[in-house]
């Protein structure tokens, strides 16, 4: 007979779920989850309970030996040793050695990124003629060069171009071209204004939407441009500050290397300033 009921099909019997004005409490807690929960309570009560009997039954005059070389902070934990074996003045100076030599590895790799950053922001902030060494495109081959105007820019030719680029453009094949675009600032609205006086005159209406595109594509590039700069800035400033950091680190472990050669002076453990000297000459 047992082997027959279980055989037949049971009802699943499903907990209550938490209520949905109750969902933002989490899970609704069941029985074996108060269990747990009472019990860790009435066993933090009955640590608690010892506690303040051992306080209450505390003998002010105990003493031992013990007392004496112990030592606790002002909250009352005590200072005991964790057993770490300490290591002889060599070994410390090898490891100060070492992370010196780190630290200058990092020094320099730092200010590297900081002066090739600083070479690509200053070319990116003057006047004039300008040649970014990166494209603001990074999939692109094309050479972006600014310039003061649009009667320069319509001017301006291949043949203008002088020293490391003009040589670069020679290998380049002949099916690469240069973008002009106008110098950030007034001369957006210099554009704008062109294309009102355009649209007043006349003009086809397919030229007039030539004009807008090409506004558009000169706003977006100047934004991805701006973007661009900002993006160099911030990490200029956060390089700079790696640097500086790098740099008092060094500083305070040749300090501290010096010290524990007894090359220069400072001050003990009991607070007294001393100072090597010299022979006299």
């Amino acid at each position: 007979m047992s082997s027959m009921r279980n055989a037949v099909q049971r009802r699943n019997h499903k907990e209550r779920a938490q209520p949905l004005e109750r969902e933002k409490w989490g899970v609704l807690e069941k029985h074996k989850d108060y269990s747990l929960r009472a019990k860790d309570y009435n066993e933090k009560k009955k640590r608690l309970k010892i506690l303040r009997q051992k306080a209450a039954e505390r003998n002010p005059d105990e003493f031992y030996f013990g007392m004496m070389s112990s030592k606790t902070h002002k909250g009352g934990q005590k200072i005991a040793d964790r057993g770490n074996k300490a290591l002889s003045t060599d070994a410390v100076k090898l490891l100060k050695t070492q992370d010196a030599g780190y630290l200058k590895t990092m020094a320099q790799k730092t200010r590297k990124a900081r002066e090739r950053l600083e070479q690509e922001f200053s070319l990116g902030q003057g006047h004039g003629i300008e040649v970014l060494k990166k494209s603001l495109n990074p999939g692109s081959r094309e050479h972006i060069v600014f310039v003061e105007s649009k009667t320069a820019q319509k001017k301006y030719s291949i043949n203008g171009l002088k020293g490391p680029l003009k040589q670069e453009l020679d290998r380049e094949p002949t099916g690469k071209r240069i973008r002009m675009d106008a110098a950030l600032g007034s001369e957006e609205e210099d554009c704008e204004a062109n294309i009102a006086n355009a649209s007043k005159q006349k003009s086809s209406k397919q030229a007039t939407e030539a004009q807008q595109v090409a506004l558009r594509a000169d706003r977006a590039l100047r934004r991805q441009y701006r973007r661009g700069q900002e993006a160099r800035r911030n990490r200029l400033e956060a390089l700079k500050s790696r640097e500086k950091d790098i740099l008092a680190a060094e500083q305070e472990l040749e300090l501290q290397r010096a010290r524990m050669n007894n090359s220069i002076g400072g001050i003990n453990k009991a607070g007294i300033k001393w100072k090597v000297r010299e022979r006299k000459r």
